[in-house]
């Protein structure tokens, strides 16, 4: 039967062919000369080079630079005992103009030039919203319900002791440093939730890599960051208000308008999902209707929260929060977004952040100071503000420290904040480079500060 087949094969395809040869060599006679000459001309000359310049293909190029240079500088990292993450961030600063604009400014310009810049950020903040969908639903709402009482004071305190010193440095930097059409208020409050951030997905997973997350410290450290991370994503929809309306008499519209969406995501569309998941999710399997809906709940929560003026990523945050408490079904929707939004998606987010951080800007020693000014307040205040209040609460010193050094861990979600105030106009270029510097700083000194209170305070050995 195969024999038969492929002897058939040419008996009916290579008349077939024939015909269209003639049938084009026929054709080419209804062409003038002049658009056949000028037609090979352009396309012998051109062709290449306009299709190199297509924006499409300047976003492929740019997706595959980035994803490589990622996942080495990753790689890379997790080799010297640093989170991968942290690897991906940096190599979006190695691709932007502090590194790889400095030493080949044409291979740069040819990779990033400035009509390509809005496809490439709309593309990450699509990789955000799904991220931000994703930490919504890691959120355990019954587990932070069960430890509240133990994890709340310590989760606070690491938050206004750190929103205190933003605040402060904010009038200092406010005259000079502040874009001129900014509120003092709009950017002291935006300078306090700069400071005040805890990278929660980071944070987990330096948890799991070490094997600590079930311990007393690791577990207050992960409820404390929740409830932080929950806190901080309530506050900055009010700050974003502010900063777009002006000022808070202005604001109050936006802050009515927030509250009613938040009430209606509670009270109206979690239990429609609830009902759904019952329906469609009965037998463990995601059915295509249920899947839709979820994602239209998550587009339709993204884009309410953008047009109201507190940004779409506040809105995934809360769509992921309103899935139903089913951790089986939490864990499918997480395992078929996941791997689109962090490995493919993400590090577009980091490349465009890396793109904004002009490392150049800071070229005296008074602008450095104040960096390393920055860093330093943001470490005293998670540091001093998670570990002694953990102290407080009964901790030895070697578990507070601890829950202080993985409070201070910012990463992403810092980086996150640091582009909608960049985009919101809050943050002026040197002031975003600074903050960059801080976000990378706290989250590259977590994991040796860890090993230190090691040694510090070395495991006692159990007497047999």
């Amino acid at each position: 039967m195969y024999k038969r087949h492929l002897r058939l094969y040419p008996i009916v395809i290579l008349p077939l062919v024939a015909v269209i040869l003639f049938l084009l060599w026929q054709g080419k006679k209804l062409e003038s000369g002049t658009l056949g000459s000028a037609i090979t001309n352009a396309g012998s000359q051109n062709n290449f080079i306009e299709s190199a310049k297509h924006p499409l293909s300047i976003m492929l190029l740019q997706i595959l630079v980035i994803l490589s240079v990622a996942r080495l500088v990753g790689y890379v990292f997790s080799r010297i005992g640093q989170q991968a993450v942290i690897g991906e961030i940096t190599a979006g600063i190695i691709l932007g103009p502090s590194l790889l604009g400095w030493l080949m400014p044409g291979a740069f310009g040819f990779l990033f030039p400035a009509s390509s810049l809005p496809n490439l950020q709309l593309l990450s903040q699509i990789g955000l919203v799904l991220f931000m969908f994703i930490i919504g639903m890691e959120l355990d709402i019954h587990t932070l319900k069960s430890r509240a009482s133990e994890a709340i004071l310590v989760s606070h305190v690491s938050i206004v002791f750190p929103y205190f010193l933003g605040v402060g440095l904010a009038y200092f930097l406010y005259e000079t440093y502040a874009p001129a059409n900014i509120s003092f208020i709009a950017f002291a409050l935006f300078m306090g939730i700069a400071m005040s951030i805890t990278a929660f997905p980071v944070l987990a997973r330096i948890l799991k890599e070490r094997n600590i997350t079930k311990t007393k410290a690791g577990s207050m450290a992960i409820i404390s960051a929740a409830i932080g991370d929950v806190s901080a994503w309530c506050i900055l929809p009010f700050v974003i208000a502010i900063a777009r309306a002006g000022d808070i008499s202005n604001a109050w519209f936006s802050i009515f308008l927030t509250a009613v969406y938040v009430l209606v995501m509670l009270f109206a569309v979690r239990p429609i999902l609830k009902k759904l998941s019952v329906r469609y999710f009965a037998d463990g399997n995601l059915h295509g209707n249920f899947i839709a809906f979820v994602f239209l709940v998550l587009l339709a929560s993204a884009y309410t929260a953008e047009l109201i003026g507190i940004h779409a990523l506040f809105g995934a945050f809360l769509a992921g929060a309103i899935m139903p408490n089913n951790f089986t079904l939490r864990n499918l929707f997480a395992e078929r977004i996941e791997d689109v939004s962090t490995f493919l998606l993400m590090p577009l987010f980091f490349a465009f952040t890396g793109l904004r951080t002009q490392i150049g800007l800071l070229n005296d020693s008074h602008l450095w100071l104040i960096c390393t000014l920055i860093i330093l307040l943001a470490v005293a205040g998670k540091l001093i503000g998670s570990a002694f209040t953990s102290k407080l609460v009964g901790y030895s010193w070697k578990d507070a420290l601890r829950i202080g050094v993985l409070m201070n861990t910012r990463g992403l979600m810092e980086l996150i904040v640091l582009n909608i105030g960049y985009d919101l106009g809050i943050l002026k270029p040197e002031i975003f480079t600074m903050l960059v510097f801080m976000a990378l700083a706290t989250t590259f000194m977590t994991a040796p500060a860890l090993d230190l209170i090691e040694r510090i305070f070395p495991q006692k050995k159990k007497l047999i």
